[in-house]
């Protein structure tokens, strides 16, 4: 390589460190107007600011969970039983309608059976309406069975029918083997359903 060859090189590292140094410069004046913009941004966010809009994010979601919980019509309907051995066979039972709307023609039959199909003993209740959110409990719809073994296994059939808010009929319930412990507990849930996909 001559010595001009090594001038040219000199030439364009000087270039490329001019260059460099325009860049800087015009990245440093870039961080200033930003710094300057967040300064700013700084001034007009305050801590009482986030707080409020934070406060005011919150309540919009409580509005829509609460839209649906309330408002929109919904079906939610279950039946709990508990079944325990008490100086016999106790069942309990208690209707939950966790929907919107309010329920009619309630009808709860709960039969206590021996394992071939023979029935000791049936609860039964019918109610004209349940409200929303609302449940209906009490001594009609408990039952004592004397007079059995308690070593034995037993069928618990459970089922109710109810009219929604659409106007249909909807049922639930199933049967539970009891007996082999001394306390148990059920949950029958019908199926649910809201709008609009109902």
């Amino acid at each position: 390589m001559s010595s001009g060859d090594f001038m040219a090189s000199d030439v364009s590292a000087n270039q490329l460190r001019g260059d460099d140094e325009g860049r800087d410069e015009a990245a440093w004046e870039a961080a200033q107007e930003a710094a300057k913009l967040l300064q700013t941004i700084g001034e007009e966010i305050t801590p009482f600011r986030v707080g409020l809009a934070a406060s005011v994010v919150l309540l919009f979601i409580g509005l829509l969970f609460s839209g649906y919980y309330y408002v929109l019509p919904r079906d939610s309907v279950s039946l709990e039983t508990q079944y325990m051995q008490r100086g016999g066979h106790l069942m309990m039972s208690e209707l939950h309608n966790d929907g919107s709307r309010a329920i009619t023609e309630v009808s709860i039959e709960v039969q206590f059976q021996t394992m071939d199909g023979e029935i000791l003993d049936v609860m039964t209740i019918n109610v004209d309406e349940v409200a929303a959110h609302a449940s209906l409990a009490g001594d009609e719809l408990e039952m004592l069975v004397l007079g059995h073994t308690v070593w034995d296994d037993y069928v618990l059939d459970v089922s109710f029918t109810y009219r929604d808010y659409t106007g249909e009929f909807r049922t639930g319930g199933q049967s539970h083997i009891v007996g082999e412990w001394s306390s148990e507990y059920f949950l029958d849930r019908a199926d649910r359903r809201f709008w609009p996909l109902d």
